[in-house]
């Protein structure tokens, strides 16, 4: 799936020269948390953001340091703050350096941006033009859509054990030698040794996103080697 797919076309943005009410005004109207900055012929200069808006002056909410940090942090740090809680203007505020991605953007590209760079919303630019905008709600609605498309199968147990077996066979904590999944009439049971308990969670999930499973029923027993110590389970689940 790539960007194109899922992103927002018809986006919202506003101009540099705007006012920074007007830019909330048109945050609020449209239930927007951002909105690309573009200049007079449609080419990205920035994005502002309601965490811009956070420390204004306008609300008694600006950044007041005490003298002692003001002196390490420096004219040009508390310049800069000033600047950000004083300005009228959108392009005074705004953050010029925007992360972007292009209409062939594969999905998991933009997820990674995403987290890595701790934003909620990634412009999708075609040239210099900036033609949609992907925010975590589009993410939501594609996985929504994704489970909606997914067709019912039931596939024979044996199938949905090589399934299941597989997965875990490629997930660096699953163990691997004491180990095994029986699958009966869509019921797989978990039977082994693990030596955490996170990994009875983690193996109950390879097996519910198998298709055809509709039941997990765990067996596994948990062995702490350096407590010398046995946990029991038993969990029984209903597949998805």
């Amino acid at each position: 799936m790539k960007a194109v797919e899922i992103m927002t076309t018809g986006v919202v943005t506003v101009q540099p020269e705007a006012s920074v009410r007007e830019a909330a005004r048109l945050m609020w109207e449209h239930g927007v948390s951002g909105l690309p900055v573009v200049d007079d012929v449609g080419r990205l200069a920035g994005i502002v953001t309601e965490g811009d808006f956070l420390r204004r002056a306008e609300t008694s909410t600006e950044l007041r340091h005490p003298r002692w940090l003001e002196f390490l942090l420096g004219p040009g740090r508390l310049a800069d703050e000033y600047v950000h809680s004083h300005g009228r203007k959108v392009g005074e505020i705004m953050t010029p350096e925007v992360t972007t991605v292009s209409e062939d953007a594969p999905l998991e590209e933009v997820v990674k941006i995403m987290e890595h760079r701790r934003i909620k919303r990634v412009p999708v630019i075609s040239g210099t033009k900036i033609v949609g905008i992907i925010s975590r709600a589009n993410l939501v609605q594609a996985l929504a859509r994704l489970a909606q498309d997914v067709a019912p199968t039931r596939p024979d147990d044996e199938t949905a054990r090589k399934q299941i077996m597989a997965e875990l066979t490629k997930q660096p904590w699953a163990p691997k030698t004491s180990l095994n999944v029986i699958v009966r009439g869509g019921v797989a049971e978990l039977w082994g040794t693990i030596s955490d308990e996170r990994e009875r969670e983690a193996i109950g999930v390879v097996a519910e996103n198998v298709p055809g499973i509709s039941q997990v029923i765990d067996h596994l027993v948990c062995f702490h080697p350096m407590r010398g110590g046995f946990g029991l389970p038993p969990l029984i689940s209903n597949g998805a």
